[in-house]
């Protein structure tokens, strides 16, 4: 990031709310209660014995037919999407939420009530800074069986666009999008969940959604229906009559937006994602999803934050093979005294003043191949360290005005390993950092080479920078004991 992180937040104050849970139809009771610092979003059930804590966490996801269930030794939570969202929008990191039923209230079937209520009662930082993962590079994900396709970007902020087609006449196609957070509380949050009116029909059957109302849901009317059915439908919601409008909206519902539907589908989105564990940076494009391809889209993401996270603490470099490179081939002829069949660097792709990352295409047609195993063609382990070497030396001579006029000499391979093989068609992605600063002309680095996530080689290097006269004249440098 360009800037430091905001500070994690949470709340001034706990608060309460009540209402009954959509499918189960019990009264709960729910409050939210600040939390310390790097807490996350964790529930509390209150009404079990030792009062259970289930954190929002997707790798403890159940269910996801009619909402999203979070399961912990035999304790769960259930239709969590829109509380979560809530605090995403709003941009609360640390809450304790204790909940005394299976449950969350419903309320309008929005997140709009949760919204006002954090509002109300405000919100205050901590001093740990909030860590976002940054989408690293595209990620994708497709159900060929549902048709739900979702791809995330990088970029330095949370964008989110979903698309629905149900092949209704009613609802169309619709699409919703935020640019940032700071749109959800008056273009998302009040956007209410929908479901079809078959839909309604095999839940009532069923003895489902035993706490809704024809008030905290959209109820999509795609057939011709029978005024038997609609008088059931009154005698069901304790409702003097139920009508439909022209739009094809039970009971003369006014949508709040004209594409109320899908914007209710990028705030479920924003819930499930929320599952992932931490404030996400990227944006977020998505076709037709659901719980079940929010929730496995989250668990995606997560795989890529582990990665992520192990590359960080290990020091692994990522190669995006469309990134630009900071030293083309070219470039690097032009520094190293190097050239075919023994240029083994094909670019340099970053440098700080301490270390440097290059890249090595292993083809088929390298020379040494031809009788270094011929029949199971393997990279001679010396030359992965001569390739390092390489790299370290692009290091090494960038700290002169004029590397043409200069080389250099290893003077000592301490430590090498070489823990897997490399072969035609392998990316070999090399690392050298500066062990020590450079004294005398004289550096000592750490080399590691991967291919993918493995690594398939490292060593120490001492190297000294000598000065080229001529073609063949060669200034060896002095013993570092010499004054």
């Amino acid at each position: 990031m360009s800037k430091l992180n905001p500070k994690q937040t949470t709340l001034k104050s706990s608060f309460s709310m009540s209402g009954v849970g959509l499918h189960t139809g019990a009264e709960v009771n729910l409050t939210f209660h600040p939390a310390p610092e790097n807490h996350g979003y964790k529930f509390r059930r209150t009404d079990l014995p030792g009062q259970p804590i289930i954190e929002a966490d997707c790798d403890l996801v159940t269910d996801t037919s009619r909402g999203t269930t979070l399961e912990k030794k035999g304790a769960s939570v259930s239709t969590i999407e829109h509380v979560l969202a809530s605090l995403v929008g709003m941009e609360v990191d640390n809450v304790l939420l204790d909940i005394d039923g299976p449950e969350m209230p419903i309320m309008d079937g929005s997140s709009s009530p949760f919204v006002e209520a954090i509002k109300k009662v405000g919100t205050i930082e901590l001093e740990a800074e909030r860590e976002y993962f940054e989408i690293p590079y595209n990620i994708h994900f497709k159900d060929e069986e549902s048709g739900v396709e979702i791809i995330a970007m990088p970029v330095d902020e949370y964008r989110l666009t979903v698309m629905v087609d149900y092949n209704s006449a009613v609802l169309g196609s619709q699409h919703a999008g935020i640019t940032s957070l700071a749109e959800f509380r008056e273009q998302i949050a009040p956007c209410r969940t929908f479901c079809f009116l078959h839909e309604l029909e095999y839940l009532l059957d069923n003895n489902l959604i035993k706490g809704g109302d024809l008030n905290n849901a959209i109820v999509v009317v795609d057939k011709p229906v029978e005024q038997a059915e609609l008088d059931r439908l009154a005698r069901v919601f304790n409702k003097p009559s139920v009508a439909v409008k022209k739009e094809g909206i039970l009971n003369n519902l006014d949508l709040r937006f004209q594409n109320e539907p899908a914007r209710h589908k990028l705030l479920d989105m924003i819930g499930d994602l929320a599952l992932v564990g931490m404030p996400l940076k990227g944006q977020i494009m998505a076709a037709r999803p659901g719980h079940a391809s929010n929730v496995a889209f989250a668990k995606k993401i997560k795989q890529v934050m582990k990665k992520e996270l192990r590359r960080k603490q290990e020091g692994i470099p990522h190669y995006d093979p469309n990134q630009k490179p900071l030293y083309t081939t070219a470039e690097i002829m032009r520094m190293l005294p190097h050239k075919h069949p023994f240029l083994l660097v094909d670019k340099i792709l970053s440098k700080t003043e301490t270390s440097i990352v290059a890249v090595k295409n292993i083809t088929y047609d390298q020379p040494f191949f031809s009788g270094h195993f011929p029949g199971d063609p393997i990279m001679p382990g010396v030359l992965q360290l001569e390739a390092m070497a390489q790299a370290g030396g692009v290091l090494i001579l960038s700290t002169v005005p004029d590397p043409e006029n200069y080389g250099t000499l290893f003077l000592k391979i301490d430590n090498a390993k070489f823990k897997d093989k490399v072969v035609p068609g392998d990316t070999l992605v090399m690392k050298m950092e500066l062990i020590e600063p450079i004294r005398r002309g004289i550096c000592v680095m750490r080399a590691r080479a991967w291919v993918g996530d493995k690594l398939v080689s490292e060593a120490e290097m001492m190297a000294s920078i000598v000065r080229i006269k001529g073609d063949k004249n060669i200034e060896l440098p002095k013993p570092a004991t010499e004054s």
